[in-house]
């Protein structure tokens, strides 16, 4: 009976049928719930989520644009301003069309572009300046960016920075003729035209200069460009003004403050399509330096005043006509405080006033724009193409004694017979003689010092100090150097500060002969900055004091942001004996320069040789301290091939000197007001 049923065809078509419907059901069953779902989908989307779906639909057509903040100022430490701001109007124009070429909307509205940029163009020439440049037609459609290559097209555009208030009233009387025109107030940079410091100071170039530039000192802008995400308020427009060098590069982010910006309504073609809202800047904060005016320009004086002498003067029988630059740093001893820094030649910083140089002016500063006081490179050549990181000379002496005395090499008592010559290396064939071959006879270290003896040197320190470690010595001659300063970042707060060439790590020579050479100067080349420190070093017994140029930071309305303190990077442990034996040999004769100085003070000359064009040069490199005791300014001064220290750098540290003694007085009592007293008293008797 089943069988049969199997094969009955009219069962095999009812059971069919019986699960096509079954199925057809199921179809329209799911097709239902699908279609359900989806509208109660819609429902939502339109209206419970629609009114915030809206609102990131218009935030997505909104566009923050950055606004300059004004720049703060940097202060000398009198008040004066070395580099401030002045606010300025400028003209900007935000696109309201497209016309770019690239796009057939763009090359239809172009004459509507040109038309507008002859306006402008009469507008200026009727009621600009009559002293400045007048702009051409060119400059002003290439400022309108009109083909988008430096700016998107909600961002405005500077089309002239410095509006007269002629042109200022035109434009503002007319804004409805005027479609997406405003008046903007910024600022220009000014730099003291007495040209005080001035790679210390530093100066300005534009962002889109300083993001692209292959240096590490400028990651920061580099970072700044890379960021995609991040808050308007700290975002950089192209052609905004950032420091590239000195103290405007170093406290960038201090001397920036915060810029405003603007929320720009966009449509999707990127173009403005309402009045924005404006987010003021935020004006950058001041720096209070530690460079006194008066004290820096007489410095700068000095050194030119000394390259003109030795060109005129015979220095040991000769003229030195090939110092060309000279270099100068007064550090307070017990702050730590540069008071002077100079480098020269200089030039007036203002030239970068608006974030760019001519071709004509780069090429007479381009070996001079950079601070010689911390670096070797672009900051000065002399004659024979020697930079200003020139050997020590005789200056490394008084460190040369403390490391022999402190390594037991010899004792403060030790007597050594100068005979004038010190011979080393394999069988005594190599020699080193006493500057114009001096015989000194028996002296002690405090006098080996003061009369500069090299023999000594070479026999009781740089020949010991090898057979006592060998291949090893060379480092430890580097160790001490670097506790002193020298070899090593002083600290300071400017940025490309060069470390010193260590040419007593030399492999085409052997250990002996580096530790020789060293021993008296011969081997180590280190810029002013590390000798102040060096000589500060010696001024403090050992503390190494990290150098300052600003005391504190300061907001819009006077307030202490930051105030720096005394820093001692590191302390040299010697005995009190070792410390009074080179102190006191610190005693060479320059009296020609110091004549009637009337503080006991410490100094040590150095003329260090240097090979040029087949003869050796003389580099006159001098560093002192005053008073000897409780002493309170440190001075180190470099004139490549100027000649003897004494006669060519030694002046110019007396002028620091004398200066720094009527300022603040090296006895704590500055003489200005003395002398402001004394006429005053004089004044009241002749009355009288």
């Amino acid at each position: 009976m089943k069988s049969v049923y199997k094969d009955d065809p009219r069962e095999q078509e009812a059971a069919m049928q019986r699960h096509f419907n079954i199925r057809l059901n199921l179809f329209f069953f799911s097709a239902f719930a699908i279609f359900t779902v989806i509208i109660v989908r819609l429902a939502i989307l339109q209206f419970v989520e629609g009114p915030s779906l809206s609102q990131q639909e218009s935030d997505m057509r909104v566009r923050a644009v950055p606004m300059t903040p004004i720049r703060g100022s940097i202060l000398a430490a009198g008040g004066e301003a070395l580099a401030y701001s002045t606010p300025v109007q400028s003209l900007y124009i935000t696109l309201q069309k497209d016309y770019s070429q690239s796009t057939d909307r763009g090359k239809g509205n172009r004459h509507e572009a040109l038309a507008l940029a002859s306006e402008l163009k009469e507008v200026f020439d009727k009621y600009g300046d009559p002293e400045q440049d007048p702009m051409t037609l060119e400059d002003i459609i290439k400022a309108m960016d009109l083909d988008y290559r430096q700016n998107n097209g909600f961002t405005p555009r500077r089309i002239k920075v410095g509006l007269t208030k002629e042109e200022m009233a035109y434009f503002l009387e007319r804004k409805d003729q005027f479609a997406g025109i405003e008046i903007v107030e910024e600022s220009i940079r000014h730099y003291d035209p007495d040209t005080v410091a001035v790679q210390t100071i530093g100066y300005l170039k534009k962002f889109s200069s300083a993001s692209t530039t292959d240096s590490s000192d400028f990651k920061y802008y580099k970072d700044i460009r890379e960021q995609t995400e991040t808050d308007p308020a700290l975002q950089y427009t192209e052609s905004e003004l950032v420091g590239y060098d000195g103290l405007e590069l170093y406290y960038q982010e201090e001397l920036r403050g915060k810029n405003g910006f603007k929320s720009v309504p966009i449509d999707p073609r990127n173009m403005a399509t309402g009045i924005p809202e404006v987010t003021a800047p935020v004006k950058g904060y001041d720096l209070h330096t530690t460079i006194n005016k008066n004290i820096q320009m007489i410095t700068e004086q000095a050194i030119l005043d000394q390259i003109d002498w030795v060109h005129k003067n015979p220095v040991s029988g000769k003229t030195h006509p090939n110092a060309k630059t000279g270099y100068a740093v007064a550090m307070e001893v017990d702050t730590g405080n540069i008071v002077a820094m100079a480098s020269m030649p200089d030039y007036d910083t203002n030239l970068w006033q608006n974030g760019s140089i001519s071709n004509d002016d780069w090429s007479k500063i381009m070996t001079n724009y950079q601070n010689g006081t911390i670096t070797p490179i672009s900051s000065g050549r002399s004659g024979h193409d020697f930079d200003s990181a020139v050997l020590l000379g005789s200056t490394v002496k008084p460190l040369s004694v403390l490391i022999g005395l402190n390594e037991n090499l010899f004792t403060t008592n030790t007597t050594y017979p100068d005979r004038g010559v010190a011979y080393f290396g394999k069988n005594d064939s190599a020699r080193v003689r006493n500057s114009q071959g001096h015989v000194y006879g028996n002296i002690k270290p405090a006098e080996a010092i003061r009369v500069s003896s090299n023999a000594f040197m070479v026999d009781m320190v740089g020949e010991k100090l090898y057979y006592k470690y060998y291949a090893e010595g060379p480092t430890v001659w580097d160790n001490y150097m670097k506790q002193f300063g020298l070899g090593v970042s002083t600290g300071v707060d400017l940025p490309n500060e060069f470390l010193g060439k260590l040419g007593y790590f030399e492999e085409s020579e052997t250990n002996l002969s580096n530790l020789v050479y060293a021993s008296f100067g011969q081997k180590g080349g280190y810029t002013a900055m590390q000798l102040a420190q060096y000589a500060t070093t010696l001024a403090t017994r050992g503390k190494r004091m990290e150098p300052h140029l600003v005391s504190k930071i300061t907001d819009e309305q006077g307030n202490i942001v930051k105030e720096f303190q005394p820093t001692v990077l590191n302390e040299v442990d010697f005995k009190k004996a070792y410390w009074d034996e080179v102190i006191k040999g610190m005693s060479t004769n320059v009296s020609s320069a110091f004549s009637g100085f009337p503080y006991d003070f410490a100094r040590k000359t150095g003329t260090s040789e240097q090979w040029g064009k087949g003869a050796n040069r003389d580099n006159g490199v001098f560093i002192a301290f005053a008073p000897r005791e409780n002493p309170k300014l440190a001075v180190a001064v470099i004139i490549p091939e100027g000649g003897f220290g004494g006669s060519s750098a030694a002046p110019v540290a007396r002028k620091i000197f004398d200066a720094y003694d009527q300022e603040y007085g090296l006895d704590g009592v500055p003489k200005k007001n003395s002398v402001k007293n004394n006429e005053a008293d004089t004044t009241t008797s002749d009355g009288q």
